[in-house]
């Protein structure tokens, strides 16, 4: 082999050493399953969530983030397409999911609760849980 193509790969192997693997966005896996993310951790962020999109990508979600544990209760308020609510506690356990939730025509939208402390909440489109199989207990991977 000739040195300046070793140079190269080990200048490529330090480079891929060093860039994180979600160089792309931060993703969660769940079930085997990788979706990429948005995060939503602070008050702005998540009261603005998906409102005003028509759609997502059938990989993608919302991740919600927040610094203790409560029951939490979300709303689907100018949003325009259905979605699944998986509340996941402190150590990224399942602990609910609400399914199919639909966009908000209402005034005042429905409220949908975790129905026992969550700090995690992920938004996918409606389906996705059910075609994953999730149940209580199914751990969230998040990678950043």
């Amino acid at each position: 082999m000739k040195p300046a193509f070793l140079v190269r790969a080990a200048a490529l192997l330090a480079f891929a050493a060093a860039t994180p693997a979600c160089a792309h966005g931060p993703t969660v896996e769940l079930k085997g399953r990788t979706y990429t993310i948005e995060v939503a951790e602070d008050d702005s962020s998540r009261q603005r969530g998906l409102m005003g999109r028509d759609s997502m990508p059938e990989d993608h979600g919302m991740l919600f983030v927040f610094q203790d544990d409560q029951r939490r209760a979300f709303w689907m308020k100018n949003c325009k397409f259905p979605q699944d609510m998986l509340f996941f506690d402190a150590e990224r356990r399942l602990v609910s999911v609400q399914h199919d939730v639909p966009p908000c025509t209402a005034d005042p939208c429905p409220a949908y609760s975790s129905g026992a402390p969550a700090r995690y909440v992920l938004e996918l489109n409606a389906g996705q849980a059910r075609k994953l199989g999730v149940s209580p207990g199914d751990e969230l991977r998040i990678n950043r």
